[in-house]
């Protein structure tokens, strides 16, 4: 059976994935600092959906006709925006950044076993482990093996965070499965309107009516990671879902935190360690490994 693979196209798309994403810590954190976790998924899923659903109706895609579909997404929600978000916005309260970053990269990890035990043309190989192992280490490398130091299994924050990962790993699967035939922006929709029928009852319980007497520094950080980190983001996930399978996607993971450093240097000035250099190119070695095209070049030469 031919295996799914990542084309040029998917991993180009797979980059800006990871470049937006990689900007969304920063916008989280921020508004964290004045509304509660709950309240922070409620305002990214809520208004990624208002985003979207305009969309949908503008370009007059067919809306899902069957329960069974809109269960689907609805648990894909759950899965995919519920949980994760909602447990790693509480993590990013008690643990630091880059510790979170390293626990959030163990979703390839999660993503390419679960892929591996669901779909036969998403098997475990060796390259394939291989290349995810060096991606890990270069993830880790880059934010610095010292953060390691502070992981504590007991650590109910850490283990909030790891369980968010898994559950983004079980939803990559579970989209594939279940709505692979629905266009990215009427999934993308339907997921974000299925979360926020869950978080709005959740949040109101848990946290109250959402202020919005926000600062506009927490507003920005609002409509960042909802605006761009969710629901064009989304929409990028999707397509490379379908082109890609629910293992590949996953890797988008991998780039995240380097991508968070690398936007430091460049927009803030920051200085890059020689930790972060050689985390890069580790980085590197494992998306290479993963993609196969050089290693078959080099073996089509000899």
């Amino acid at each position: 059976m031919t295996q799914t693979s990542l084309s040029p196209r998917a991993w180009a798309e797979l980059v800006l994935l990871a470049l937006i994403w990689g900007g969304s810590f920063l916008a989280i954190r921020t508004a964290l600092d004045e509304i509660g976790p709950l309240t922070s998924v409620l305002f990214r899923t809520g208004l990624a959906a208002v985003i979207l659903w305009p969309v949908v109706l503008a370009r007059r895609l067919p809306l899902p006709r069957e329960a069974r579909i809109w269960a689907a997404l609805l648990a894909m929600g759950i899965l995919n925006n519920v949980i994760p978000f909602s447990l790693m916005a509480w993590g990013q309260l008690h643990i630091p950044t880059g510790l979170t970053s390293i626990l959030n990269a163990t979703t390839a990890i999660f993503g390419v076993l679960v892929a591996a035990a669901v779909f036969a043309d998403e098997r475990l190989t060796a390259r394939k482990a291989a290349g995810v192992g060096l991606g890990f280490a270069g993830v880790v490398t880059a934010i610095g093996p010292a953060a390691l130091l502070d992981i504590d299994v007991t650590s109910l924050a850490q283990l909030a965070v790891i369980a968010g990962t898994f559950a983004y790993a079980c939803a990559g699967a579970w989209g594939r499965a279940r709505l692979g035939g629905l266009p990215p922006l009427v999934a993308a929709a339907g997921m974000l309107s299925g979360s926020t029928l869950v978080m709005l009852p959740l949040t109101l319980m848990t946290e109250g009516v959402p202020r919005l007497d926000l600062a506009p520094a927490t507003w920005a950080g609002i409509l960042y990671y909802a605006g761009i980190a969710t629901a064009l983001a989304y929409l990028l996930y999707y397509r490379v879902l379908a082109m890609a399978g629910s293992g590949n996607v996953m890797l988008v993971t991998l780039m995240i935190p380097p991508t968070a450093i690398g936007l430091g240097a460049a927009v803030r000035g920051e200085d890059l360690s020689p930790s972060a250099y050689a985390g890069f190119a580790l980085l590197a070695l494992g998306l290479a490994v993963l993609d196969g095209r050089l290693l078959r070049r080099r073996r089509q030469r000899v």
